[in-house]
C-alpha cells in the first residue's frame, strides 16, 4: 500500500486570480494598516496618559483599540510583503500559531462590546449602583467566563484542525490561515471540524450579538417607561450600536461569502474575509474618537500640541 504524505508547508494564494494585478492591492491595504495603527495607537495612547479618561467604559474602549491594533499585527505584514515580493509560503505550525492568534484576539472584539453593553444596562438601568457593579473584583464575574469560553473555543478547533491530513493541494484560497480554508484542503472527513466550527460561530459572535441586542432592547425600554432623557447615556448607547452595526454586517458577509459560494468569486470570498478582520481596526476608533466627547477633547488637544 503507497504511503500518503501530509503537506506541511502551504501556499497563500488569496487574490492569485487577479494575476499581474495582484501587486497593486499593496496600497490599499497599506493604507488600511497605517491607519488602524496610527488611530488605535493614539486613542490608546490618549486613554491611558489622560487620568479623567479612566472610567469603566473608557478603559473598554482602551481594550478595544488594543485588540484593534494588535489584529492586523497578525497577518497585514505578511500579506503586503506577498502582493510586493511573492512571498506566499507557510508551515503548517505557522499557520496554526497564526490561526490561534487571529481567531482568539478576533472573539475578543464581540466580548467587548458584551463588556461595553454591561456597562450602558448598569449606567441607565441601576445608575445608584453602577460604579459598585462595574468596580473589577465584582465585574470579574463577567469576564473570567467569556474569557474562558474564547480560549477554549479557539484551542479545541485549531488543535482539531492541526490533527488532520492534508496530502491532496497545499495551496489556500485565502490571504492568511483561516480556520474553513485549511480545513477544506483535508484529506478524509472534516465533519467534526465543521461542527465545531460552525459551534464556535453560534457560541460566540451570534451569542454575543444577542445579548448585545437583548441588553439594549431592556435598556431603550427602560428610558422610554421611566421617561428619564438619559440623552448622555444614550449618545453613548448609539456610538455602540453604529461599531456594533460595522462589525456584525462584516462578520455576516465573511461568513456567509465563505459558505454559499454559487456565484462568488474566490476574490470575493478573500475580500469579504480580509475586511471582516481589517475593517472594524479601522472604523472603531475614528467612531470612538469622533462621538465620545472625553476622548475626543483630549484627541484634539494631543494633536495640536
Amino acid at each position: 500500500m503507497e504511503n500518503v504524505t501530509s503537506h506541511t508547508h502551504f501556499i497563500l494564494d488569496g487574490f492569485g486570480e487577479l494575476g499581474a494585478l495582484r501587486p497593486f492591492l499593496f496600497l490599499p491595504f497599506s493604507v488600511m494598516f497605517v491607519v488602524s495603527l496610527l488611530a488605535n495607537s493614539l486613542l490608546l495612547y490618549v486613554v491611558v496618559s489622560q487620568r479623567s479618561l479612566h472610567s469603566p467604559m473608557c478603559v473598554l474602549i482602551a481594550g478595544m483599540a488594543l485588540v484593534d491594533l494588535s489584529l492586523p499585527l497578525f497577518f497585514v505584514p505578511h500579506m503586503l510583503l506577498s502582493f510586493l515580493f511573492d512571498w506566499r509560503g507557510i508551515s503548517l505550525t505557522g499557520c496554526l500559531v497564526q490561526m490561534y492568534l487571529i481567531h482568539l484576539v478576533a472573539a475578543f472584539q464581540s466580548t467587548l462590546l458584551v463588556w461595553m453593553s454591561l456597562d450602558r444596562y448598569f449606567a441607565i438601568c441601576m445608575p445608584l449602583t453602577y460604579h459598585e457593579q462595574m468596580a473589577l473584583p465584582k465585574f470579574l464575574r463577567f469576564i473570567v467566563p467569556l474569557v474562558v469560553r474564547n480560549i477554549l473555543i479557539v484551542s479545541l478547533f485549531v488543535s482539531l484542525a492541526g490533527t488532520l491530513s492534508f496530502c491532496a493541494s497545499n495551496v489556500l484560497n485565502h490571504c492568511f490561515c483561516e480556520h474553513m480554508a485549511l480545513v477544506q484542503l483535508a484529506c478524509g472527513s472534516t465533519a467534526i471540524n465543521n461542527l465545531v466550527g460552525l459551534m464556535g460561530i453560534f457560541l460566540t459572535p451570534v451569542a454575543d450579538f444577542i445579548f448585545i441586542a437583548a441588553s439594549y432592547i431592556i435598556i431603550f425600554s427602560s428610558v422610554l417607561k421611566s421617561g428619564k432623557s438619559g440623552t448622555k447615556a444614550l449618545h453613548t448607547c448609539v456610538t455602540h450600536m453604529l461599531v456594533i452595526t460595522a462589525c456584525l454586517t462584516t462578520a455576516l458577509v465573511a461568513f456567509l461569502s465563505y459558505r454559499i459560494t454559487n456565484g462568488l468569486s474566490v476574490a470575493v470570498r478573500v475580500f469579504f474575509s480580509t475586511m471582516y478582520l481589517l475593517f472594524p481596526s479601522c472604523f472603531n476608533p475614528i467612531i470612538y474618537g469622533m462621538r465620545t466627547a472625553g476622548i475626543k477633547t483630549h484627541i484634539l488637544r494631543t494633536l495640536t500640541c
